[in-house]
C-alpha cells in the first residue's frame, strides 16, 4: 500500500463529524499525522482519533472555539506541539441557519459570521504564517454560492466570503509553493441534510443521489498530495453535477 503523505502533518477543523471527519479519516489512510479540532462534539472527536489509531495512526484532537482569533492560535501551538510543523490545514468548522433574510437576527448573524467566516479568517491567518514551504490550505465552502437557497443568505454569505479569502492568499504564498483551494460540495449526506430536502437534493445530481462525506474527502486528499501540486485559487465543485 502507498502512503502519499508519510511524514506528514494535518489539521483539520471541525473535524469531529461529517465531511471533516471524512477528510482526517482519508488523509491519516494516506498516512498523515493528524489533528482534529472541534468546538464541543468531544466524544465524536475522541471516536475520529480511535479510529485512526485504530488503523495504526497518529491523531489528536483539541477544543477550540475559532470565533474566538486567541483560540485559533492556541489551536496551531497545540497541533503543533502534538505532531510539529504543519503541512496541511483544512479549514472546515462552519454553522448554518436557515430562515428568510428578514427574520434574521444580529445574533444569528454573529453566530453565523463568527464560525463561517471570522474563524476561517483566523484559521488562514495562522496557517499562512506557520505552514511549511510547499504545504496545502483546503477550505470548505458550498455549491449553494453558485444556486438559489432562499433562506440560507447568512450561510451563503458567509461561503461567499470565504471563497475570496482563498484567491487573494493563493497569489500571497505562491512564491512558498504553498497551493490555497476551496471545495465547494453540493447535496450531502451530514447533519446539515433535512430530510425534507433529501429526495429533491437527489434529483438534482445525475447520478441521483445526494454526496457523501467521503465523496467530498477524496478532492480533499487529492489537493493535499503532490497530485495537486498544480492547482491554487480554485474553488472545486464537489456536487456531482448537481451545478
Amino acid at each position: 500500500m502507498e502512503y502519499p503523505l508519510r511524514g506528514k502533518t494535518a489539521l483539520i477543523t471541525g473535524g469531529s463529524r461529517g465531511i471533516g471527519r471524512a477528510i482526517a479519516l482519508g488523509l491519516a489512510s494516506y498516512g498523515a499525522a493528524v489533528v482534529i479540532g472541534y468546538v464541543k462534539n468531544e466524544a465524536q472527536a475522541r471516536e475520529v482519533v480511535k479510529t485512526i489509531a485504530d488503523a495504526g495512526g497518529k491523531s489528536a484532537a483539541v477544543q477550540a472555539d475559532l470565533s474566538r482569533p486567541t483560540e485559533a492560535i492556541r489551536l496551531f501551538d497545540e497541533a503543533e506541539r502534538t505532531v510539529g510543523a504543519l503541512d496541511i490545514v483544512v479549514a472546515n468548522a462552519a454553522d448554518i441557519v436557515v430562515k428568510p433574510l428578514a427574520d434574521c437576527t444580529e445574533e444569528d448573524y454573529d453566530r453565523i459570521f463568527n464560525t463561517n467566516t471570522k474563524g476561517v479568517f483566523f484559521t488562514l491567518k495562522e496557517a499562512a504564517r506557520r505552514l511549511k514551504d510547499g504545504g496545502r490550505i483546503i477550505v470548505s465552502s458550498t455549491g449553494g454560492t453558485r444556486m438559489f437557497f432562499p433562506g440560507q443568505s447568512l450561510y451563503l454569505g458567509s461561503k461567499g466570503a470565504v471563497e475570496q479569502f482563498v484567491r487573494a492568499l493563493s497569489w500571497e504564498l505562491g512564491n512558498r509553493g504553498i497551493t490555497v483551494n476551496a471545495i465547494s460540495p453540493g447535496p450531502t449526506e451530514t447533519d446539515m441534510m433535512q430530510d425534507r430536502y433529501r429526495d429533491k437534493a437527489a434529483a438534482m445530481s445525475p447520478f441521483n443521489r445526494i454526496g457523501d462525506p467521503a465523496d467530498i474527502a477524496a478532492v480533499a486528499m487529492f489537493l493535499a498530495t503532490d497530485a495537486g501540486r498544480w492547482v491554487t485559487g480554485q474553488n472545486i465543485g464537489a456536487g456531482g453535477g448537481a451545478f
